[in-house]
């Protein structure tokens, strides 16, 4: 397997360097490895004040938020343990102590 990054248009795991620049021998695709993609920047998942979120993080709940069927809202201040970041509407999936698994949006939560 390369050291390299695979193409990021046809995911072709043969590409080589070239100057600065790496080169996909499949498409001919040539880009700068040290700068992020459009689709990179917009695939990233910010939290309430605006850091990268990834898989595993700890996040803190910031405002109380009503969950659908149940007695009480998940409170401020709650923490959150090893997320998992998801496509969609709810961004977070995870656990969370006495309501069980449940999706999150990013913009109610901050980095613990």
């Amino acid at each position: 397997m390369s050291e390299f990054p695979p193409c990021p248009k046809c995911k072709c795991e043969y590409t080589y360097p070239m100057d600065s620049l790496l080169v996909c021998p499949e498409c001919f695709h040539e880009w700068n490895p040290e700068e992020m993609t459009e689709e990179e920047l917009a695939s990233q998942v910010l939290d309430a004040n605006g850091n990268v979120l990834q898989d595993g993080d700890d996040v803190v709940v910031v405002k109380d938020l009503p969950v659908k069927g149940a007695p009480k809202p998940v409170k401020a201040g709650t923490k959150v343990k090893n997320i998992r970041l998801t496509d969609g509407d709810h961004n977070i999936a995870c656990k969370i102590k006495d309501f069980g698994s449940m999706g999150l949006k990013s913009e109610f939560v901050r980095k613990a």
